[in-house]
């Protein structure tokens, strides 16, 4: 048995040729679907963009020591620049 249709915010939905004619016949999915609603955890803006700009910031900090780490091994087998 077939179920019935239902657009779904993020992933799909039905484009009328109305719609793709105002924005002027391009087909990019994002300008038709949208974005999926976010569940809201709880967990104040400010608190989360610390706690991930932290996370970043430590993991920028272990790609330059690996960056340097390729670049030793590389000198070392006579590829250095």
């Amino acid at each position: 048995k077939l179920e019935k249709y239902e657009d779904q915010a993020g992933f799909c939905k039905v484009a009328t040729l109305q719609d793709i004619k105002d924005n002027d016949y391009v087909l990019t999915p994002g300008r038709y679907v949208g974005a999926a609603e976010q569940e809201e955890d709880g967990v104040a803006f400010e608190t989360k963009m610390r706690e991930l700009s932290k996370t970043l910031f430590e993991q920028m900090k272990q790609a330059e020591e690996l960056d340097r780490a390729i670049r030793k091994n590389l000198e070392a087998l006579g590829y250095g620049l």
